[in-house]
């Protein structure tokens, strides 16, 4: 069925096609209005049985989906920045337990200073939790990507995050194809869990384990997420087979074939990109992208096969690691260990900063002629940081960074003596 609706509502559809028989919601945005979406779902009795939580923060909304999943109830959540952090210690029991509990995280940075648009910082810093992490280029893969998850989730009994980016895709307004129940019924089977918490067969789980045996847990997760890089692009075949269009994956090309530039990235970006290209290319520029759809785990052949041709690699990401750089430029170096090629990391996009084609296209220009820094934030404004750098040089009190920043940029700045 086409609709025009916003994609936190589709995604709620989604989700409730999937036969949830247990949600749990905290609201905090821009993840709130799915929960809010399946909660009137549930009050009006168009997805039953299902049974809706409202908990009093975003730990007991991971602590309760643990409980649900562990007694055999299909679970869902969703979260999002401080949110998500605030689930950490759950979060690392939910892949510890092996739990197959879904949660979209609407992508959106993470403070200090408070800001609620989108970057990736949030569902980056758990890259190491043992969730899979999938990423949706736009709202109708988001709401095809759900469909997978459950299906993902369920064989192999691990969670599984599908990120969406916040307020980009989770609030804009689009035509978009919801599947049928029968649809979503003939691809996602019922839910048969692996491990079930029965009163009349008593066993604990997630208790005490030592140094013989703890390294084995670990290491089953990890051969769980190398099983997952072979049923991603088979479950995601299966459902391009059943609902007529692609969506999932580990990668997607495009113009990649002859390009001598590609450009890695993952998320909404994506699609500009792919505008930005292909003016390039009109241009004479044999330029590709690269669209990452599984993050975790992370895809390196699949990574490796579509780079190795190329002369270099730019690697858009929105967030970074303070002190070292690019998140995903780790793992794409990994990908390409041997492989002799130009290799750039650009943060863009941070706080939900637009990235516009005029400064992709002048960055890529700068990538081309080999002029781009190793790492490069765009669009940075250096004389508002070179400013603040020299007042803290200056001065002991210094004052708060961010307020000083705003004053800065909204004109008020006072001189400031920069030291030799």
């Amino acid at each position: 069925m086409i609709s025009q609706m916003e994609g936190s509502q589709a995604v709620a559809q989604s989700v409730a096609l999937c036969r949830p028989e247990v949600i749990c919601a905290y609201p905090i945005s821009p993840q709130t209005h799915i929960v809010e979406g399946l909660g009137a779902l549930v009050k009006g009795g168009t997805l039953a049985p299902c049974e809706f939580l409202n908990v009093e923060s975003e730990f007991a909304a991971m602590s309760v989906a643990i409980g649900s999943s562990a007694t055999g109830a299909r679970t869902y959540t969703a979260t999002a920045s401080q949110g998500l952090l605030f689930m950490v210690e759950a979060i690392y029991n939910a892949s510890g337990l092996g739990l197959p509990i879904v949660m979209t995280v609407a992508n959106r940075a993470i403070g200090a200073p408070i800001n609620i648009w989108n970057d990736h910082s949030d569902s980056m810093s758990q890259r190491d939790c043992g969730w899979l992490q999938l990423f949706a280029e736009s709202n109708q893969e988001a709401v095809d990507l759900h469909i997978q998850a459950f299906r993902l989730a369920e064989e192999l009994s691990m969670p599984v995050m599908v990120c969406m980016d916040g307020f980009i895709l989770t609030h804009a307004y689009e035509r978009l194809d919801i599947p049928s129940q029968a649809q979503v019924d003939a691809f996602l089977p019922p839910y048969e869990p692996r491990q079930v918490l029965d009163p009349a067969e008593p066993v604990s789980i997630g208790a005490m384990v030592g140094p013989e045996a703890f390294m084995e847990v670990r290491y089953i997760a990890h051969a769980k997420q190398t099983m997952a890089l072979e049923r991603i692009p088979e479950i995601a075949a299966e459902f391009e087979a059943g609902f007529g269009r692609a969506a999932g994956g580990l990668v997607r090309g495009y113009r990649i074939d002859d390009a001598e530039t590609i450009v890695v990235a993952l998320g909404s970006v994506v699609g500009t990109l792919e505008e930005t290209v292909d003016a390039m290319r009109d241009g004479g520029e044999k330029i590709g992208l690269l669209s990452i759809r599984s993050y975790r785990p992370f895809p390196l052949a699949a990574v490796r096969g579509a780079l190795k041709g190329a002369k270099r690699v730019v690697v858009l990401e929105k967030s970074f690691s303070v002190g070292m750089g690019g998140v995903v430029s780790a793992d794409v170096r990994m990908a390409l260990s041997g492989i002799k090629l130009r290799g750039y990391t650009v943060v863009a996009g941070l706080g939900g900063r637009p990235i516009t084609q005029g400064s992709l296209r002048r960055m890529l220009a700068d990538a081309v002629a080999d002029r781009l820094e190793p790492l490069t934030f765009l669009d940075l404004n250096h004389e508002v940081v070179n400013r603040q750098l020299a007042r803290e040089a200056s001065m002991r009190r210094s004052g708060p960074i961010a307020e000083n920043l705003l004053r800065d940029i909204g004109g008020k700045a006072e001189k400031v003596e920069v030291r030799p």
